[in-house]
């Protein structure tokens, strides 16, 4: 049998969720580490750290929670504590939280205490597409490229009949494991409220750390980034050379005027050395503190408005905390992992040269208009979506994805055959057949063929918000198509599909 899983507190802050707000989650850190000063950054808007020693000194799990909660309250974070039997189950039961309880003056619980031993009860009920949340990849022990986090995965496990975690649990792990190899049988792990790999967790018994210098100071975070992700893959180099992988990692900067700043990072093994140096990037990003106004003398520690710190970066170390055994893993069939660092290897070259957002990455997104549903994202980032995917959105355009689509909708001129601005009523009943498009000055284009109208009516409660649209597809002679829309009376092209 596998041993008992360790009790787990993970505070999970979602306004934190993005390297934006790396500052105010630095703050949230600190303010944990007073309670306990092993702390784990997980993600952004994420952190974990073992609950029984705390809870012991503290009063018990609930006790210890709701004074961290409200620690991070005075700090004007909003944040949801969950503890239960291992990091995963925790991490569910914090966003798990928020129905009214009336024990609470404001009505709203902050903590779900999952009881010890109950941990598979409640892992049952979840569905199987929290497997698809992020960052359960950190949680898990997969990097990016790994199957579990993907929608697919998810999406697959409930079109053969696993709609709950208790369904796959039930599952014979060696069914499981040949059917969807690692990431399947990493999955059953989790359903199951085991860890991601048994419980065999060690100090290093020698100093496994790697170190840069920069001397000159570096005043700049992106050179200290990009130092890092070569640091990272010597640390991953070293490791295997000794038949170990990394648990977790201790990311330390020292600046020149002597001040120090430490932080714990799940690594879980997988993690590649580009995610590893966004880990440094967010680490220095909450590091950083506003520079005192031009003309001033301060002598507290800050940094410039454009990124750089008081006297440079001159010492940046990564620490392996703890280290297991290597089990190994799976390449991809094709290779793609190969292609994969050599593609992440070239972006964290450009963003180091020319900033974190000049390398972005489309994220399909939900919602009712084509534009809303591609959401674009720095390279190495693991964001949520704005818009939830799973959501049906009615309304919203249906079969084939623009090929095209505009930044900002283009103004056109839709007439019939007689040259009358085509018109759409309130009922949405169309005034003439289109016949003629014209937008920003060419020359019309005759109309072939069109579809509509599809009545879009948004935010109906809001006034300063609400619009109402009637969406067409319009086919030209010159043989494109067009997804075009009306709303106040105004023609707009939102795309075209060619």
């Amino acid at each position: 049998m596998s041993a008992p899983e360790p009790r787990v507190m993970v505070l999970y802050c979602p306004g934190l969720a993005g390297p934006r707000t790396a500052r105010a989650f630095d703050q949230v850190l600190t303010a944990v580490t007073a309670f306990c000063p092993a702390v784990e950054a997980v993600e952004p808007g994420v952190c974990a750290f073992g609950a029984r020693g705390p809870a012991r000194y503290f009063g018990g799990e609930t006790a210890l929670a709701a004074r961290i909660t409200a620690a991070i309250a005075d700090l004007g974070v909003e944040s949801q504590a969950g503890v239960a039997d291992g990091l995963f189950a925790a991490y569910l039961a914090a966003r798990a939280v928020g129905a009214p309880r009336a024990d609470t003056a404001s009505g709203i619980c902050p903590v779900l205490v999952i009881p010890p031993g109950r941990t598979p009860e409640f892992l049952a009920r979840q569905p199987v597409s929290v497997l698809a949340r992020q960052p359960v990849s950190a949680l898990a022990g997969q990097d990016a490229a790994g199957d579990l986090a993907g929608q697919d995965f998810a999406a697959l496990l409930s079109r053969l009949g696993l709609h709950t975690l208790g369904d796959l649990a039930a599952l014979s792990p060696d069914d499981v494991a040949s059917r969807f190899g690692a990431a399947g049988e990493t999955a059953h792990r989790l359903a199951r409220g085991l860890g991601s790999r048994p419980l065999a967790v060690r100090p290093p018994a020698e100093d496994l750390s790697v170190a840069q210098e920069f001397d000159p100071p570096e005043p700049l975070s992106e050179p200290v980034v990009f130092a890092a992700k070569a640091l990272a893959e010597r640390m991953h180099e070293g490791l295997a050379a000794r038949g170990l992988t990394c648990v977790r990692v201790q990311v330390r900067a020292v600046c020149a005027d002597g001040r120090e700043n430490r932080r714990l990072w799940r690594h879980d093994g997988l993690l590649s050395a580009a995610a590893l140096a966004d880990r440094v990037r967010w680490q220095l990003d909450g590091w950083q503190v506003p520079a005192p106004p031009v003309g001033t003398i301060d002598g507290t520690t800050g940094s410039t408005p454009d990124g750089t710190t008081d006297g440079g970066i001159v010492v940046l170390r990564l620490v392996p905390d703890q280290v297991v055994h290597a089990t190994g893993h799976q390449l991809a069939l094709w290779g793609e992992t190969v292609v994969s660092d050599r593609v992440a290897r070239a972006a964290m070259r450009v963003q180091a040269m020319l900033g974190h957002e000049a390398v972005l990455r489309p994220v399909l997104g939900g919602g009712r208009d084509v534009a809303e549903q591609v959401n674009d994202v720095p390279f190495g980032e693991k964001r949520q979506p704005r818009l939830a995917v799973g959501a049906p959105w009615p309304g919203r355009i249906m079969g084939a994805v623009p090929g095209v689509v505009y930044p900002f909708a283009r103004e056109a001129d839709v007439t019939d055959d007689a040259g009358d601005a085509v018109t759409v009523t309130g009922r949405c009943v169309i005034s003439a057949a289109p016949a003629w498009l014209a937008a920003d000055g060419v020359p019309p284009l005759r109309i072939t063929g069109w579809a509509g109208p599809w009545p879009l009516s948004e935010r109906w409660w809001d006034p300063a918000a609400a619009r109402r649209r009637a969406r067409f597809q319009l086919l030209t002679d010159d043989g494109r198509a067009w997804l075009a829309a009306v709303q106040d009376g105004r023609w707009l092209i939102e795309g075209g599909y060619c």
